[in-house]
């Protein structure tokens, strides 16, 4: 019976490794899923590349600023989709008082 014993961090990680146990067994049955991490280490090297050359912000709202455009450009560059017009887009819609434009393909 997994979750038993008498360590209860013991028991915490087996019920979620018990949960998660199908999606860390993905790659072996999805092509193009790779067995490893480095296609995320990929994504953001630029982000690291850029906090190490502009010293990384200072103020909580500059924080949430950069991790926002800087997830906003890496999806758009996955979705092969064009930066600038997405951010045009966005500017736009916030002037106009709606909503950004969706990240989401359809």
């Amino acid at each position: 019976m997994h979750g038993a014993g008498p360590d209860k961090k013991l028991r915490r990680f087996s019920k979620r490794l018990l949960k998660d146990y199908a999606a860390l067994w993905l790659f072996a049955n999805a092509v193009g899923v790779e067995p490893t991490h480095h296609h995320a280490e990929r994504c953001l090297r630029p982000a690291v590349l850029w906090r190490k050359r502009s010293f990384g912000n200072h103020s909580a709202a500059g924080c949430r600023f950069t991790e926002r455009m800087l997830t906003v450009v890496q999806t758009l560059k996955l979705q092969k989709r064009p930066v600038s017009e997405y951010l045009k887009s966005a500017l736009r819609n916030h002037r106009a008082g709606k909503h950004a434009p969706s990240l989401r393909t359809a």
